[in-house]
C-alpha cells in the first residue's frame, strides 16, 4: 500500500503546492484527487466546502471549482444538502480508466509514427531523464519523465480531438502514475521498458510498438489493482 514515506517522494506539502500563480480550483482537485487515489479519503468520506476551503485558505468558489471537476471524473459526488462524498476507486474503475488509455494512447502512438518527419528527440530526452533517475533513486524526477513521455505521443499525433480528450483524463491519470510508480524501489526496470518501447517507435516497428505498449499499461493496471486489494 501507498506509504508516507513513497509519498513524499513525489509531492510536495499542501502549503507548498497551493499557489496564486494557478487555478486554485484546479490546485485543490489535484490534492483531493491524489487523496482519494491513494486511498486517504476512502468511499463515502463527507467533505464540506467550509471545511475544504478553510483548510486550504482559499473562499468556496474555488472549492465548488474543485468539486466539479472532481464530479466529471467520477472521483466523488453531491448530495444536497448533506455535502459533498467520496466515491473512490473500485477495481471496475480502475480497468474502465486503463483500457480507455489503451485506446487512446494506441491511437496516439500509432498516428505520430505516421506523421512524416515526427522528431523524436524530445521522446528519447525524456527516457535519458528517467534513466538517469533510476540511477539516482529519484522517485519525483522519475514521475515527471514518465507522464511527459506518455503525454508528448498525443501533441505528436496531430490530433486535437485526440489531445482535448486527454487533457480531460490526464489528471486522473497522472495521480494514478504516482501511485503505481512508488512500488517500485528499484526504477531500473520501468526505465529499461519506457527505452525498449522508444527503441521500437524509432525503428517504426508498429506491430511490435502495439504489443509493448499494451503490456506496459497492463502492468500498470495491475500494479493499481494490487494497491487496491491491499487496502
Amino acid at each position: 500500500m501507498y506509504s508516507v514515506d513513497s509519498q513524499r517522494r513525489v509531492e510536495k506539502s499542501v502549503a507548498e503546492l497551493v499557489s496564486r500563480g494557478a487555478s486554485l480550483g484546479a490546485q485543490v482537485a489535484d490534492i483531493i484527487r491524489r487523496r482519494i487515489v491513494r486511498g486517504e479519503l476512502a468511499q463515502g468520506d463527507r467533505l464540506t466546502e467550509e471545511g475544504v476551503a478553510e483548510e486550504f485558505g482559499v473562499s468556496r468558489g474555488p472549492v465548488r471549482d474543485a468539486v466539479s471537476l472532481l464530479v466529471n471524473e467520477g472521483l466523488v459526488e453531491t448530495r444536497r444538502p448533506r455535502g459533498i462524498y467520496v466515491r473512490g476507486l473500485t477495481l471496475d474503475d480502475i480497468e474502465q480508466l486503463y483500457s480507455l488509455r489503451a485506446a487512446l494512447e494506441q491511437l496516439a502512438v500509432s498516428r505520430a509514427m505516421r506523421v512524416e518527419g515526427t522528431d523524436w528527440r524530445q521522446v528519447g530526452a525524456l527516457v535519458e531523464q528517467m534513466n538517469e533517475a533510476a540511477e539516482s533513486g529519484d522517485h519525483a524526477a522519475f514521475y515527471r519523465a514518465d507522464v511527459n513521455f506518455h503525454s508528448v505521443f498525443y501533441e505528436l499525433a496531430q490530433h486535437p480531438r485526440l489531445l482535448a480528450t486527454w487533457r480531460q483524463y490526464e489528471p486522473t491519470f497522472k495521480a494514478l502514475l504516482e501511485v503505481t510508480i512508488n512500488h517500485d524501489e528499484d526504477l531500473h526496470e520501468s526505465a529499461q521498458s519506457h527505452r525498449e518501447l522508444f527503441d521500437l517507435i524509432v525503428a517504426g516497428d508498429a506491430e511490435r510498438v502495439a504489443a509493448e505498449l499494451a503490456d506496459h499499461l497492463e502492468r500498470a493496471e495491475e500494479r493499481m489493482r494490487l494497491e487496491l486489494d491491499a487496502r
